[in-house]
């Protein structure tokens, strides 16, 4: 199973497209790992580079409707190839969602009012965040500062996640 911890990336938009996640024109790259480079490069936010602000981050935490236009794969690949396993916010784009599970990653929604104290509390700090994805709970953590937020997967969701993605739990179950 992939790690779903580390420090915190704090993506403070709605509606942050697969396009601003990884930009179409290197969909053609013909491995996972060369999308590492250009993760995020297209996202415009105030005060986000991702030249110096990516690096060492392996959670994302973000506001609604994160993974929305075209549906890709290469998404969640970008995000692997940079050591991102769980992306944290208030709702998915559906077919974005459905692929990180299928990565044997995790896309964790927590209600908006959750999602806003964890901004107001942690954005502004160097955060780690821990998960435990049997107990269902993820902690953050900075500066002395730590609250523990619980969260649920579906049955199928989390059996994804522990095989290691679709193609790990297909050729183990079938």
């Amino acid at each position: 199973m992939k790690s779903f911890s580390g420090k915190a990336l704090f993506l403070d938009r709605p509606d942050i497209n697969t396009d601003e996640i990884i930009p179409a024109k290197y969909l053609t790259e013909i491995s996972r790992d060369a999308l590492a480079p250009y993760l995020l490069e297209d996202l415009k936010l105030d005060g986000f580079d991702p030249a110096t602000d990516i690096a060492g981050k392996r959670v994302i935490i973000t506001r609604a409707n994160f993974g929305c236009g075209s549906s890709r794969e290469h998404a969640p690949w970008a995000l692997a190839a940079n050591g991102i396993n769980l992306v944290v916010g208030e709702c998915f784009a559906r077919i974005f969602r459905q692929n990180m599970f299928n990565c044997g990653m995790m896309a964790v929604e927590l209600p908006a009012d959750t999602i806003a104290r964890l901004f107001s509390t942690f954005a502004d700090l160097e955060t780690t965040v821990q998960t435990d994805v049997d107990a269902g709970t993820i902690t953050f953590s900075a500066e002395g500062e730590s609250k523990i937020i619980p969260f649920t997967l579906s049955g199928f969701d989390a059996d994804l996640v522990t095989a290691g993605g679709w193609v790990e739990y297909a050729d183990a179950n079938f």
